[in-house]
């Protein structure tokens, strides 16, 4: 699944996390973080078989600003830090080249604070992208700007002697467009990873604050009205169709139930230009399917969904299922994963999601809408 296209958009939802409780000044601790990982593609596709020749390797440097409890959110998510990763990767493929990403990520720490979990979205540089006449044989990626996102687990100890620390465990690395242009089929990198970290400035590293803080369900609130407008590009899994604009409206009820957890209940309507050309197209290529060419190419969907909350951030979740469904595309279950920004009292917010069927990506939606 590849979720986001902008790291600029993953820096600035997780600069945005930062609610102060202005008691005190805060400190900014930071460490910093390089790896070397080797690892094999995933053969998550047949399509993609024939590039999958030998193990690629590559570096990931990270920035990390750590957390020790200022704000009601670090302490209810037992003191996470957010950060910005870069990272190097050689496919070992002639076809594909070479991969350079850039993130903004998460660390989550669980075991007594010795095992962490990172995940990371942002955007990667492909060196040897698709093209038509040059490389048509590239058939996982269709541009040279994609869509990546990575899930980091490790084993830690951090600060063993005068800041220095040593971590090691396993990574995952997606990279596709996200249907942003034909070829799509994207690539899964398994890899093992080892390296060091260092604690900037760790003789005044602060203390965990611990603090009573107000039952989580005292964030409940009464039921909210949403509508929301989404946009995007995209093309249709033919090469050379074209790109399209998309439009999607939504309206929906939300329950905000506690301090993390928003539940939601709602209905798209989508209006996909690239699904009325290939309906065209396959009308015309393909006239065993017996398609007119003038099929209704709108749908609509209902759906339910989650909102896990970070102060002003959210990161969201829905699945849905088209009632209104005349060409049939995919199939009628979708599913939706993003980050949306609240603003102004949470009147107001700014989204970025994928929709997809399944793990199989449409587009890219940015958003914006009102709660009320």
């Amino acid at each position: 699944m590849r979720y986001t296209f902008a790291v600029v958009l993953s820096v600035f939802f997780g600069c945005a996390a930062l609610g102060q409780e202005p008691t005190e000044i805060e400190q900014r601790p930071i460490s910093l973080e390089a790896d070397y990982f080797y690892g094999s593609i995933l053969e998550h596709n047949p399509d993609i078989s024939h590039l999958i020749t030998e193990h690629p390797h590559g570096l990931i440097l990270s920035f990390n600003r750590k957390t020790y409890g200022f704000n009601e959110w670090e302490r209810r998510y037992n003191y996470p830090d957010w950060g910005f990763t870069f990272a190097y990767q050689d496919m070992k493929n002639l076809y594909l080249g070479e991969n350079y990403s850039l993130y903004g990520h998460y660390n989550w720490y669980f075991l007594n604070r010795n095992l962490v979990v990172r995940v990371g979205q942002g955007i990667a540089y492909a060196t040897k992208p698709y093209d038509r006449e040059t490389n048509f044989i590239n058939n996982a990626y269709g541009t040279d700007i994609l869509s990546s996102t990575f899930l980091k687990v490790n084993y830690v100890r951090e600060n063993i002697w005068e800041g220095l620390g040593v971590h090691a465990g396993f990574s995952i690395i997606h990279y596709s467009n996200a249907n942003l242009r034909a070829p799509n089929n994207s690539t899964n990198t398994w890899a093992f990873n080892a390296g060091l970290s260092y604690l900037v400035d760790h003789e005044r590293m602060p203390e965990f604050i611990e603090k009573e803080d107000p039952e989580s369900a005292s964030h409940a609130e009464r039921i909210k009205y949403n509508f929301a407008f989404r946009f995007g590009f995209n093309e249709a899994d033919v090469n050379g169709l074209g790109q399209f604009p998309f439009y999607v409206v939504s309206a929906f009820a939300d329950k905000r139930i506690n301090y993390k957890s928003t539940l939601q209940v709602g209905v798209d309507y989508f209006d996909a230009k690239f699904l009325e050309e290939l309906i065209y197209y396959r009308s015309v290529a393909y006239p065993e399917d017996g398609l007119n060419g003038d099929e209704d190419y709108r749908r609509v969907g209902v759906f339910v969904g989650h909102e896990l909350r970070f102060n002003r951030v959210a990161f969201v979740s829905q699945l849905g299922y088209y009632v209104y469904w005349p060409y049939e595309f995919e199939n009628r279950v979708y599913n939706r994963l993003g980050l949306k920004r609240y603003f102004m009292d949470d009147l107001l917010f700014a989204s970025v999601t994928v929709k997809a069927h399944w793990a199989k990506a449409e587009g890219v939606e940015f958003g914006v809408g009102v709660r009320l």
